[in-house]
């Protein structure tokens, strides 16, 4: 299921696409998480990403799209079943979705999000839910504007200091 739009394509990942999207990972983390995580904790984590990345895109991924705009690859997102123990079977999952922050604002995300609302509902899914840091004003806003509202649900995470995660969802 390929998506094109004004020069974005996003489509599934293959190896060959692992690099650009450890870079996307990387000055996603280092823009949207500087004043929320600890710099030596991103630092720590970005020292793996590309040994990371080249381990989960294997030829048989089916949840790890590549966003790219003009063929360069610009973001990334993952959308899968809901991983959550009270999900039911109706609910799908935005499990990340990462730009480089030059492509912050631009309706790139936006994009990606209705590709992830269109992938759940091809998939007869009702519901989708996002989690992210609690902190992290800039994605909350994202999100509700996109239609997200925090059910409630949270839970802390370890990321050099501890932090809390909040769950959204949306309607499909």
């Amino acid at each position: 299921m390929d998506h094109m739009h004004d020069r974005i394509t996003i489509r599934l990942a293959v190896p060959a696409d692992a690099p650009g999207m450890a870079e996307v990972h990387m000055r996603s983390w280092e823009a949207a998480y500087k004043d929320i995580i600890p710099a030596e904790y991103i630092r720590e984590k970005n020292t793996a990403r590309p040994a990371l990345w080249q381990r989960i895109i294997t030829d048989e991924n089916m949840t790890q799209y590549v966003i790219q705009k003009d063929g360069k690859t610009v973001g990334m997102t993952c959308v899968a079943p809901a991983s959550d123990e009270d999900a039911g079977n109706d609910w799908y999952e935005l499990h990340s979705l990462y730009l480089l922050p030059d492509c912050f604002r631009q309706g790139i995300g936006t994009y990606a999000m209705e590709f992830a609302f269109d992938k759940a509902r091809s998939l007869g899914k009702k519901i989708m839910t996002v989690w992210l840091l609690a902190d992290n004003r800039n994605a909350k806003n994202f999100y509700e504007k996109c239609g997200f509202t925090a059910d409630g649900s949270s839970r802390e995470r370890d990321f050099g200091k501890t932090l809390k995660s909040i769950r959204m969802r949306k309607s499909l």
